[in-house]
């Protein structure tokens, strides 16, 4: 796959992904927020996993405030299996996710995005330019994080503040590609 990725205040490539609630969802159907965080993610990285608690906390704490999560798992499953629709419907009934999570099996989103890694962040603002791109949180430990770089990021879209770091690097398991 090609991976360029997407550079600040380019536009959301357009997506129609089947959910978890075996619906299909496109990026108008997020037309109303205020806020989109597009997450890359899966269900058997270990960093995922680490993160999974923090991105439903995020989700409750902004729920009020137009801004939607939609996670979209592009990994192959020939060789992790663990990350196939079906796994995927396990998983987010098991953790309780608040959050769309949606399944690009044929990779051309994580394309089409740049996405490179799970988890890794595009949030995108009411006109869904790209506001910030890339980690969570700056540790995989929560007890040890200092920088809450997306969090920040949803709180200057939303007061329309410039964010001070757009870009910070993913940190993660890299996307498995299909061969």
């Amino acid at each position: 796959m090609k991976t360029n990725k997407l550079q600040i205040d380019d536009i959301a490539p357009n997506f129609n992904l089947l959910g978890v609630d075996n619906l299909k969802h496109s990026l108008s159907y997020f037309d109303n927020v205020k806020v989109l965080v597009i997450m890359f993610t899966c269900n058997h990285c270990p960093v995922v996993k680490a993160y999974e608690n923090r991105l439903i906390k995020i989700q409750d704490d902004y729920k009020n405030k137009s801004v939607e999560l939609v996670a979209i798992n592009s990994n192959e499953t020939l060789n992790y299996p663990e990350d196939s629709f079906d796994k995927m419907i396990v998983r987010s009934n098991e953790k309780s996710y608040n959050f769309h999570y949606l399944r690009d099996e044929d990779q051309t989103i994580a394309d089409a995005y740049g996405a490179e890694r799970t988890p890794e962040i595009f949030a995108f603002d009411q006109d869904r330019k790209l506001r910030y791109h890339g980690r969570i949180d700056d540790n995989k430990d929560e007890s040890l994080v200092q920088f809450h770089d997306l969090r920040n990021a949803i709180n200057c879209i939303l007061t329309e503040t410039p964010i001070e770091n757009p870009e910070t690097t993913s940190i993660g398991c890299s996307i498995k590609w299909l061969t």
